[in-house]
Protein backbone atom coordinates (compact mmCIF):
# COMPACT_ATOMS: atom_id res chain seq x y z
CA UNK A 1 0.00 0.00 0.00
CA UNK A 2 3.02 2.20 1.24
CA UNK A 3 4.30 1.72 -2.37
CA UNK A 4 1.61 2.53 -3.89
CA UNK A 5 1.06 6.32 -2.50
CA UNK A 6 4.64 6.81 -2.55
CA UNK A 7 5.18 5.86 -6.49
CA UNK A 8 1.49 7.90 -7.27
CA UNK A 9 2.51 10.59 -5.64
CA UNK A 10 6.01 10.66 -7.27
CA UNK A 11 3.92 10.30 -11.04
CA UNK A 12 1.36 12.68 -10.14
CA UNK A 13 3.84 15.74 -9.37
CA UNK A 14 6.12 14.29 -12.58
CA UNK A 15 2.69 14.59 -14.86
CA UNK A 16 2.14 18.70 -13.56
CA UNK A 17 5.37 19.36 -15.34
CA UNK A 18 7.39 19.74 -12.34
CA UNK A 19 10.82 18.79 -12.43
CA UNK A 20 12.46 15.34 -11.70
CA UNK A 21 14.54 16.61 -9.17
CA UNK A 22 12.13 18.67 -6.69
CA UNK A 23 9.62 15.84 -8.06
CA UNK A 24 11.55 13.28 -5.94
CA UNK A 25 12.01 15.98 -2.84
CA UNK A 26 8.51 16.63 -2.66
CA UNK A 27 6.99 13.02 -2.92
CA UNK A 28 9.84 12.37 -0.01
CA UNK A 29 9.12 14.92 2.41
CA UNK A 30 5.15 14.36 1.82
CA UNK A 31 5.91 10.55 2.24
CA UNK A 32 7.75 11.17 5.57
CA UNK A 33 5.75 13.89 7.05
CA UNK A 34 2.39 11.73 6.39
CA UNK A 35 2.94 8.31 6.78
CA UNK A 36 6.19 7.77 8.80
CA UNK A 37 7.68 8.61 12.17
CA UNK A 38 11.02 9.50 10.69
CA UNK A 39 12.77 12.52 12.49
CA UNK A 40 13.37 15.21 10.04
CA UNK A 41 16.87 15.45 11.21
CA UNK A 42 17.33 11.96 9.88
CA UNK A 43 16.28 13.56 6.41
CA UNK A 44 18.67 16.58 7.20
CA UNK A 45 21.87 14.49 7.54
CA UNK A 46 20.62 12.18 4.76
CA UNK A 47 20.66 15.19 2.36
CA UNK A 48 24.32 15.46 3.21
CA UNK A 49 25.51 11.97 3.68
CA UNK A 50 23.75 10.84 0.28
CA UNK A 51 26.36 12.53 -1.89
CA UNK A 52 29.48 11.84 0.23
CA UNK A 53 30.38 9.41 -1.07
CA UNK A 54 33.72 9.38 -3.04
CA UNK A 55 32.79 8.54 -6.31
CA UNK A 56 29.98 11.05 -7.23
CA UNK A 57 33.44 13.62 -7.81
CA UNK A 58 33.83 11.57 -11.04
CA UNK A 59 30.76 13.00 -12.35
CA UNK A 60 31.73 17.00 -12.37
CA UNK A 61 35.41 15.89 -13.65
CA UNK A 62 33.35 13.83 -16.72
CA UNK A 63 31.88 16.90 -17.63
CA UNK A 64 34.29 19.04 -16.93
CA UNK A 65 36.47 16.78 -19.62
CA UNK A 66 33.44 16.80 -21.92
CA UNK A 67 32.98 20.35 -21.96
CA UNK A 68 37.10 20.66 -22.77
CA UNK A 69 37.16 18.02 -25.46
CA UNK A 70 33.74 19.53 -26.88
CA UNK A 71 35.07 23.30 -27.32
CA UNK A 72 38.73 22.05 -27.89
CA UNK A 73 38.77 21.07 -31.43
CA UNK A 74 38.81 17.28 -30.55
CA UNK A 75 35.60 16.52 -32.37
CA UNK A 76 36.75 18.36 -35.31
CA UNK A 77 39.71 16.43 -35.75
CA UNK A 78 38.04 12.95 -35.29
CA UNK A 79 35.85 13.89 -38.25
CA UNK A 80 38.51 14.15 -40.37
CA UNK A 81 40.26 11.21 -39.24
CA UNK A 82 36.59 9.23 -39.63
CA UNK A 83 35.86 10.84 -43.00
CA UNK A 84 39.49 9.57 -44.44
CA UNK A 85 38.70 6.11 -43.22
CA UNK A 86 35.03 5.49 -44.77
CA UNK A 87 34.34 8.66 -46.68
CA UNK A 88 34.45 6.48 -50.02
CA UNK A 89 31.24 4.09 -48.93
CA UNK A 90 27.76 4.57 -49.72
CA UNK A 91 26.79 7.34 -47.45
CA UNK A 92 30.34 8.46 -46.51
CA UNK A 93 29.78 11.34 -44.28
CA UNK A 94 26.98 9.59 -42.33
CA UNK A 95 29.45 6.91 -41.73
CA UNK A 96 32.19 9.21 -40.67
CA UNK A 97 29.58 10.91 -38.00
CA UNK A 98 28.76 7.46 -36.63
CA UNK A 99 32.99 6.34 -36.68
CA UNK A 100 33.81 9.87 -35.09
CA UNK A 101 30.52 9.51 -32.28
CA UNK A 102 32.36 6.21 -31.23
CA UNK A 103 35.94 8.06 -30.50
CA UNK A 104 34.53 10.54 -28.95
CA UNK A 105 32.51 8.59 -26.67
CA UNK A 106 35.85 6.62 -25.83
CA UNK A 107 36.71 9.95 -23.88
CA UNK A 108 33.48 12.01 -23.30
CA UNK A 109 30.90 10.21 -21.55
CA UNK A 110 28.13 12.35 -21.69
CA UNK A 111 25.36 11.50 -25.11
CA UNK A 112 24.40 15.38 -25.47
CA UNK A 113 27.84 16.36 -25.39
CA UNK A 114 28.59 13.81 -28.29
CA UNK A 115 25.80 15.06 -30.09
CA UNK A 116 26.51 18.80 -30.10
CA UNK A 117 30.42 18.34 -30.96
CA UNK A 118 29.69 16.24 -33.73
CA UNK A 119 27.15 17.12 -34.88
CA UNK A 120 27.05 20.58 -35.17
CA UNK A 121 29.75 20.01 -37.49
CA UNK A 122 28.91 16.72 -39.79
CA UNK A 123 25.26 18.11 -40.10
CA UNK A 124 26.01 21.51 -42.23
CA UNK A 125 28.65 19.48 -44.42
CA UNK A 126 26.39 16.78 -45.12
CA UNK A 127 23.41 19.23 -46.15
CA UNK A 128 26.08 20.54 -48.17
CA UNK A 129 26.68 17.78 -49.99
CA UNK A 130 23.15 16.90 -50.84
CA UNK A 131 22.51 14.42 -47.93
CA UNK A 132 18.67 15.10 -46.71
CA UNK A 133 19.28 16.83 -43.12
CA UNK A 134 16.42 14.20 -41.69
CA UNK A 135 18.86 11.67 -42.66
CA UNK A 136 21.70 13.00 -40.95
CA UNK A 137 20.00 13.93 -38.14
CA UNK A 138 18.62 10.33 -37.64
CA UNK A 139 21.99 8.97 -37.71
CA UNK A 140 23.57 11.79 -35.14
CA UNK A 141 20.53 11.09 -32.67
CA UNK A 142 21.22 7.71 -32.35
CA UNK A 143 25.44 7.55 -33.12
CA UNK A 144 25.23 10.58 -30.04
CA UNK A 145 23.96 7.90 -27.94
CA UNK A 146 27.31 6.08 -28.01
CA UNK A 147 28.32 8.60 -25.84
CA UNK A 148 26.92 7.01 -22.24
CA UNK A 149 27.81 3.67 -23.29
CA UNK A 150 31.32 3.08 -24.58
CA UNK A 151 34.47 3.77 -21.72
CA UNK A 152 33.50 6.85 -19.41
CA UNK A 153 29.97 7.48 -18.78
CA UNK A 154 27.82 9.24 -16.18
CA UNK A 155 25.10 6.90 -15.99
CA UNK A 156 27.57 4.56 -15.40
CA UNK A 157 29.53 6.20 -12.36
CA UNK A 158 25.37 6.64 -10.93
CA UNK A 159 24.39 3.42 -11.11
CA UNK A 160 27.79 2.36 -9.67
CA UNK A 161 27.09 4.58 -6.75
CA UNK A 162 23.54 3.35 -6.51
CA UNK A 163 25.02 -0.49 -6.16
CA UNK A 164 28.58 -0.36 -5.19
CA UNK A 165 29.47 -1.82 -8.35
CA UNK A 166 32.83 -1.63 -9.71
CA UNK A 167 33.14 1.36 -11.89
CA UNK A 168 36.49 0.24 -14.01
CA UNK A 169 34.35 -2.89 -14.61
CA UNK A 170 31.64 -0.95 -15.82
CA UNK A 171 33.48 1.75 -17.95
CA UNK A 172 35.66 -1.73 -19.96
CA UNK A 173 32.30 -3.82 -20.36
CA UNK A 174 30.64 -1.21 -22.32
CA UNK A 175 33.60 -0.89 -24.99
CA UNK A 176 32.68 -4.18 -26.68
CA UNK A 177 28.72 -3.55 -27.02
CA UNK A 178 30.09 -0.04 -27.88
CA UNK A 179 31.74 -1.10 -31.01
CA UNK A 180 29.11 -3.53 -31.96
CA UNK A 181 26.33 -1.03 -31.83
CA UNK A 182 28.35 1.61 -33.83
CA UNK A 183 29.26 -1.48 -36.55
CA UNK A 184 25.25 -2.02 -36.62
CA UNK A 185 24.34 1.58 -36.89
CA UNK A 186 26.52 1.67 -39.53
CA UNK A 187 25.64 -1.27 -41.75
CA UNK A 188 21.74 0.29 -41.67
CA UNK A 189 23.27 3.86 -42.67
CA UNK A 190 24.88 2.52 -45.40
CA UNK A 191 22.26 -0.14 -46.94
CA UNK A 192 19.92 3.04 -46.55
CA UNK A 193 22.64 5.13 -48.33
CA UNK A 194 23.11 2.47 -50.97
CA UNK A 195 19.40 2.42 -51.71
CA UNK A 196 19.45 5.69 -52.07
CA UNK A 197 22.15 6.83 -53.73
CA UNK A 198 23.15 9.45 -51.08
CA UNK A 199 26.83 10.89 -52.07
CA UNK A 200 30.53 9.50 -51.63
CA UNK A 201 33.44 11.01 -51.33
CA UNK A 202 37.37 10.22 -52.86
CA UNK A 203 38.50 7.80 -51.02
CA UNK A 204 41.28 9.16 -49.14
CA UNK A 205 45.29 8.13 -49.69
CA UNK A 206 46.86 6.54 -46.67
CA UNK A 207 49.42 9.17 -46.31
CA UNK A 208 46.09 11.28 -45.42
CA UNK A 209 44.31 8.71 -43.15
CA UNK A 210 48.03 8.60 -41.31
CA UNK A 211 47.93 12.85 -41.19
CA UNK A 212 44.57 12.78 -40.13
CA UNK A 213 45.24 9.95 -37.27
CA UNK A 214 48.21 11.65 -35.67
CA UNK A 215 45.85 15.11 -35.51
CA UNK A 216 43.53 13.34 -33.24
CA UNK A 217 45.44 10.81 -31.24
CA UNK A 218 45.98 13.37 -29.24
CA UNK A 219 42.77 12.94 -27.82
CA UNK A 220 42.40 9.63 -28.19
CA UNK A 221 45.31 9.11 -25.72
CA UNK A 222 43.04 9.85 -23.06
CA UNK A 223 41.47 6.32 -23.84
CA UNK A 224 45.01 5.15 -22.80
CA UNK A 225 45.16 7.28 -19.84
CA UNK A 226 41.66 5.63 -18.55
CA UNK A 227 41.74 2.47 -19.39
CA UNK A 228 45.75 2.05 -18.69
CA UNK A 229 45.35 4.12 -15.31
CA UNK A 230 42.70 2.48 -13.62
CA UNK A 231 43.73 -1.29 -15.34
CA UNK A 232 47.06 -0.95 -13.73
CA UNK A 233 45.84 0.23 -10.36
CA UNK A 234 47.98 3.65 -10.52
CA UNK A 235 44.92 5.49 -10.05
CA UNK A 236 40.64 4.46 -8.98
CA UNK A 237 37.99 5.92 -11.43
CA UNK A 238 37.58 9.11 -9.41
CA UNK A 239 40.97 9.74 -9.91
CA UNK A 240 40.41 8.86 -13.75
CA UNK A 241 38.18 11.57 -14.27
CA UNK A 242 40.37 14.29 -12.35
CA UNK A 243 43.42 13.18 -15.12
CA UNK A 244 40.52 13.28 -17.87
CA UNK A 245 39.77 16.56 -17.09
CA UNK A 246 43.51 17.94 -16.29
CA UNK A 247 44.19 16.20 -19.53
CA UNK A 248 41.37 17.37 -21.73
CA UNK A 249 42.34 21.09 -20.73
CA UNK A 250 45.97 20.69 -21.71
CA UNK A 251 45.27 19.39 -24.81
CA UNK A 252 42.86 21.84 -25.98
CA UNK A 253 44.82 24.74 -24.71
CA UNK A 254 48.38 23.94 -25.43
CA UNK A 255 48.41 21.47 -28.02
CA UNK A 256 45.56 22.23 -30.37
CA UNK A 257 45.43 25.91 -29.65
CA UNK A 258 41.36 25.66 -30.14
CA UNK A 259 40.48 27.23 -26.88
CA UNK A 260 42.20 30.42 -25.48
CA UNK A 261 42.52 30.72 -21.41
CA UNK A 262 40.05 33.37 -22.29
CA UNK A 263 37.50 30.67 -23.00
CA UNK A 264 38.40 28.74 -19.87
CA UNK A 265 35.60 30.59 -17.57
CA UNK A 266 32.66 30.01 -20.10
CA UNK A 267 33.91 26.46 -19.76
CA UNK A 268 33.81 26.24 -15.70
CA UNK A 269 30.19 27.64 -15.49
CA UNK A 270 28.61 25.38 -17.94
CA UNK A 271 30.45 22.74 -16.14
CA UNK A 272 29.20 23.66 -12.26
CA UNK A 273 25.96 24.39 -13.62
CA UNK A 274 25.58 20.63 -15.07
CA UNK A 275 27.15 19.55 -12.12
CA UNK A 276 25.23 21.32 -9.87
CA UNK A 277 21.87 19.99 -11.84
CA UNK A 278 23.00 16.54 -11.51
CA UNK A 279 24.36 16.38 -8.04
CA UNK A 280 20.68 18.11 -7.20
CA UNK A 281 18.91 14.92 -8.62
CA UNK A 282 20.98 13.06 -6.78
CA UNK A 283 20.41 14.24 -3.47
CA UNK A 284 17.05 14.01 -3.56
CA UNK A 285 16.94 10.80 -5.25
CA UNK A 286 18.84 9.47 -2.28
CA UNK A 287 16.16 10.36 0.36
CA UNK A 288 13.98 8.77 -2.11
CA UNK A 289 16.09 5.71 -1.41
CA UNK A 290 16.11 6.10 1.52
CA UNK A 291 12.03 6.09 2.22
CA UNK A 292 12.66 2.96 -0.07
CA UNK A 293 15.32 1.17 2.56
CA UNK A 294 13.16 2.54 5.58
CA UNK A 295 9.97 0.96 4.40
CA UNK A 296 11.90 -2.23 2.99
CA UNK A 297 10.85 -1.80 -0.36
CA UNK A 298 13.38 -3.13 -2.58
CA UNK A 299 13.61 -6.34 -0.97
CA UNK A 300 10.12 -6.43 -0.85
CA UNK A 301 9.34 -5.80 -4.35
CA UNK A 302 12.36 -8.37 -4.98
CA UNK A 303 10.87 -11.00 -3.21
CA UNK A 304 7.48 -10.28 -4.91
CA UNK A 305 9.21 -10.18 -8.03
CA UNK A 306 10.67 -13.93 -7.81
CA UNK A 307 7.90 -14.97 -6.30
CA UNK A 308 6.19 -14.64 -9.89
CA UNK A 309 8.99 -17.69 -10.92
CA UNK A 310 9.74 -15.56 -13.71
CA UNK A 311 13.56 -16.89 -13.58
CA UNK A 312 16.47 -14.51 -15.86
CA UNK A 313 15.18 -14.67 -18.80
CA UNK A 314 12.03 -13.50 -17.73
CA UNK A 315 12.82 -10.80 -15.17
CA UNK A 316 15.04 -9.34 -17.97
CA UNK A 317 12.42 -8.91 -20.51
CA UNK A 318 10.16 -7.43 -18.01
CA UNK A 319 12.97 -5.37 -16.45
CA UNK A 320 13.50 -3.81 -20.10
CA UNK A 321 10.14 -2.93 -20.45
CA UNK A 322 9.27 -0.62 -17.63
CA UNK A 323 12.96 0.87 -18.04
CA UNK A 324 11.45 1.59 -21.57
CA UNK A 325 8.51 2.85 -20.58
CA UNK A 326 10.15 5.03 -17.75
CA UNK A 327 12.33 6.19 -20.81
CA UNK A 328 9.57 8.56 -22.00
CA UNK A 329 8.98 11.07 -18.89
CA UNK A 330 12.10 10.58 -17.05
CA UNK A 331 15.78 11.66 -18.06
CA UNK A 332 18.77 8.37 -17.53
CA UNK A 333 20.07 9.79 -13.87
CA UNK A 334 16.95 10.03 -12.66
CA UNK A 335 15.45 6.48 -14.01
CA UNK A 336 18.75 5.10 -12.36
CA UNK A 337 18.74 5.88 -8.80
CA UNK A 338 15.02 5.21 -8.51
CA UNK A 339 14.90 1.77 -10.39
CA UNK A 340 18.54 0.32 -10.23
CA UNK A 341 17.86 -0.14 -6.11
CA UNK A 342 14.36 -1.94 -6.79
CA UNK A 343 15.41 -4.21 -9.30
CA UNK A 344 19.22 -4.82 -8.03
CA UNK A 345 18.01 -7.41 -5.08
CA UNK A 346 16.22 -9.27 -7.27
CA UNK A 347 18.67 -9.09 -9.74
CA UNK A 348 21.85 -10.64 -7.34
CA UNK A 349 18.97 -12.95 -6.24
CA UNK A 350 18.32 -14.31 -9.60
CA UNK A 351 22.14 -14.94 -10.51
CA UNK A 352 22.94 -12.20 -12.93
CA UNK A 353 26.43 -10.36 -13.20
CA UNK A 354 26.06 -6.88 -11.48
CA UNK A 355 27.94 -5.23 -14.14
CA UNK A 356 26.32 -7.12 -17.09
CA UNK A 357 22.92 -5.38 -15.33
CA UNK A 358 24.32 -1.76 -15.57
CA UNK A 359 25.25 -2.08 -19.05
CA UNK A 360 21.44 -3.47 -19.84
CA UNK A 361 20.53 -0.56 -17.67
CA UNK A 362 22.45 1.60 -19.92
CA UNK A 363 21.28 0.66 -23.04
CA UNK A 364 17.65 1.00 -22.02
CA UNK A 365 19.10 4.43 -21.08
CA UNK A 366 20.48 4.92 -24.68
CA UNK A 367 16.79 4.19 -26.36
CA UNK A 368 15.12 6.43 -24.43
CA UNK A 369 17.56 9.05 -25.36
CA UNK A 370 16.72 8.63 -29.36
CA UNK A 371 12.82 9.50 -28.88
CA UNK A 372 10.52 11.30 -27.54
CA UNK A 373 8.58 12.98 -25.39
CA UNK A 374 11.77 13.79 -23.51
CA UNK A 375 15.00 12.38 -25.33
CA UNK A 376 17.48 14.62 -24.93
CA UNK A 377 19.15 13.92 -28.08
CA UNK A 378 16.52 14.66 -30.02
CA UNK A 379 16.01 17.84 -28.79
CA UNK A 380 19.92 18.98 -29.22
CA UNK A 381 19.36 17.29 -32.90
CA UNK A 382 16.32 19.33 -33.66
CA UNK A 383 18.44 22.56 -32.54
CA UNK A 384 21.23 21.80 -34.55
CA UNK A 385 19.61 20.96 -37.95
CA UNK A 386 16.14 23.01 -37.32
CA UNK A 387 13.30 20.17 -37.75
CA UNK A 388 10.74 19.27 -35.86
CA UNK A 389 10.65 16.56 -33.17
CA UNK A 390 7.55 15.02 -35.50
CA UNK A 391 9.74 15.04 -38.24
CA UNK A 392 12.69 14.04 -36.38
CA UNK A 393 10.74 10.99 -34.69
CA UNK A 394 10.08 9.68 -38.09
CA UNK A 395 13.78 9.81 -39.30
CA UNK A 396 15.22 8.30 -36.24
CA UNK A 397 13.08 5.20 -36.67
CA UNK A 398 15.15 2.80 -38.66
CA UNK A 399 18.15 3.45 -36.41
CA UNK A 400 15.63 3.40 -32.74
CA UNK A 401 14.64 -0.09 -34.43
CA UNK A 402 18.17 -1.82 -34.69
CA UNK A 403 18.76 -0.07 -31.29
CA UNK A 404 15.89 -2.10 -29.73
CA UNK A 405 17.52 -5.10 -31.70
CA UNK A 406 20.69 -4.30 -29.78
CA UNK A 407 19.31 -4.17 -26.61
CA UNK A 408 18.08 -7.88 -26.74
CA UNK A 409 21.79 -9.11 -27.74
CA UNK A 410 22.70 -7.31 -24.85
CA UNK A 411 20.33 -8.41 -22.37
CA UNK A 412 20.57 -12.26 -23.35
CA UNK A 413 23.85 -12.77 -24.28
CA UNK A 414 26.17 -11.90 -21.23
CA UNK A 415 29.65 -12.82 -22.47
CA UNK A 416 29.71 -9.68 -24.65
CA UNK A 417 29.78 -7.29 -21.62
CA UNK A 418 31.76 -9.72 -19.27
CA UNK A 419 34.48 -10.71 -21.46
CA UNK A 420 36.97 -7.52 -21.42
CA UNK A 421 36.19 -6.81 -17.76
CA UNK A 422 36.99 -10.86 -17.04
CA UNK A 423 39.92 -10.81 -19.56
CA UNK A 424 41.92 -7.82 -17.63
CA UNK A 425 41.04 -9.23 -13.62
CA UNK A 426 38.12 -6.69 -13.11
CA UNK A 427 35.32 -9.57 -12.49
Amino acid sequence: MNASILFGLLIALMLTGMPISISLGLTVLTFILTFTQVPLEAVALKLFTGIEKWEIMAIPFFILAGNFLTHGGVARRMINFATSVVGHLHGGLALASILACAMFALVCGSSVATVVAIGSIVLPAMVAHGYPMAFGAGVMITAGSLGILMLPSIPKVIYAISTNTSIGALFVAGLLPGIMLAFMLGVVTWYIAKKNNYPRMRKATWMERLKFFKDSVWGLMLVVIIVGGIYSGIFTATEAAAMAAVYSFFVSIFIYKDMGMKDVPKVLRDSANMSAMLLYIITNAALFSFVLANENLPHRLADWILGMNLGQNGFLFVVNLILLAAGNFMEPSSIILIMAPIFFPAAMQLGINPVHFGILIDVNMEVGLCHPPVGLNLYVASGISRLGITELTKAVLPWLGTMIVFLVIVTYWPWLTLVLPRALGML
